[in-house]
């Protein structure tokens, strides 16, 4: 087996992007909705009563990026905003029909494409490498 690239962040990035481009596109042919889309509809459908803040922390994108994200969501009809019933400056994100609908259509492209990482990776590797993956999303280097 050839010696791993030392470059290990370029390689996370490039295989975020080929990940993240055949996603893309297999989720807007099911479902009409990017990953990005995808990630804040599961988000929203998991945690009720989520704040636009609360979305920014678990996508780990900055508010302003949310803020559009949220906007896009509910023109196409997939989330509604409400006020929050203690705090008068935030604002509630709630899954529609639509909204649900879209996840439903996303479902079977989202199991292939973890059934062919899972082929690709095998069993062993595919759970390695979902905990490392999830380690690295929430390191903080200043810990």
């Amino acid at each position: 087996m050839p010696e791993p690239d030392p470059r290990l962040f370029f390689l996370l990035q490039r295989a975020a992007h080929r990940l993240r481009t055949v996603a893309d596109r297999r989720c807007a042919a099911a479902a009409g909705v990017s990953t990005a889309q995808l990630g804040a509809l599961l988000a929203v459908r998991d945690e009720p009563g989520l704040t636009q803040r609360g979305l920014a922390r678990t996508l780990g994108l900055r508010e302003s990026a949310v803020t559009a994200l949220v906007a896009r969501l509910t023109r196409a009809g997939l989330v509604t905003r409400r006020s929050h019933p203690h705090e008068h400056r935030a604002v509630v994100l709630e899954l529609t029909g639509d909204g649900a609908a879209a996840l439903r259509a996303a479902q079977p492209e989202i199991d292939r494409f973890n059934a062919e990482l899972r082929a690709l990776l095998g069993d062993d590797g595919f759970m390695r490498t979902a905990v490392t993956m999830r380690d690295l999303a929430h390191w903080d280097p200043a810990d």
